[in-house]
């Protein structure tokens, strides 16, 4: 949780430059939190009152060699990802890599970090998946991408054993079309949106949604409901 006895937390935030990055990075600040930003751009970034406090440049598959960064951070949101609307079949792969794969090794780091940290405050992550996990976005590649780490996320959600669930969080975001570069028609703003994942963030669900899309408030949890069930099915086969 974000309000706990612990005010000040350290926010690590992935896609740190992009449009919903920077409003989330600018919301933190003001709310008192550190912010590590992580970026692809090979921009320098300078360091301002509404910049992340530390700026990360990384590229997809050295996500193991941020582990002495992601060992400082209390809350981890995972929103980096790209949109691309060529047709080349490596443009698959590409959005697999970016949208899904790597989001599963930051996960999967996150967890082993969460299970040797001795503070009594849980490890947290967010991770952005979209509403083209369920719903179309136009765009195969896009909407393969998002199924698929949000499918894994939710498998993950679903098989924590009880040691780990005392260690760390896991949140879900989905969100609608926002105004960004990769969608200058958006229909939600960035800042509307960043301010809208702190309040629900701070709720015990599992699921945070934010679109103007009644669908989706309706179809995510009867998905996410199923594939409980699944796991339990699982559970139940494994003992």
């Amino acid at each position: 949780m974000i309000n706990s006895p612990k005010s000040e937390k350290t926010i690590g935030i992935t896609g740190a430059s992009g449009a919903l990055g920077k409003e989330l990075t600018k919301f933190f600040r003001q709310k008192g939190h550190k912010v590590i930003g992580f970026t692809h751009s090979k921009t320098d970034f300078k360091i301002s009152n509404e910049s992340p406090n530390q700026w990360i440049r990384w590229e997809c598959g050295e996500e193991t060699s941020l582990k002495i960064h992601l060992e400082k951070i209390d809350i981890l949101i995972l929103n980096h990802g790209i949109y691309d609307l060529s047709r080349e079949y490596s443009n698959y792969e590409k959005s697999i890599e970016i949208n899904a794969l790597s989001k599963f090794k930051f996960l999967n780091l996150f967890e082993d970090i969460a299970l040797t940290n001795k503070s009594t405050i849980k490890k947290e992550i967010w991770i952005n998946t979209s509403e083209a996990e369920i719903l179309p976005a136009l765009n195969p590649s896009y909407e393969i991408s998002k199924s698929l780490i949000g499918q894994l996320v939710s498998f993950k959600k679903n098989l924590l054993d009880k040691d780990t669930k005392k260690k760390l969080i896991i949140k879900k975001i989905i969100l609608g079309p926002f105004k960004s570069e990769l969608n200058p028609i958006g229909i939600m703003s960035p800042k509307f949106v960043s301010k809208k994942i702190y309040d629900l963030a701070n709720s015990k669900s599992y699921l945070i949604i934010i679109s103007p899309n009644p669908l989706t408030y309706l179809l995510f949890p009867l998905k996410e409901f199923f594939n409980f069930l699944y796991c339990q099915i699982i559970y139940k086969y494994k003992s």
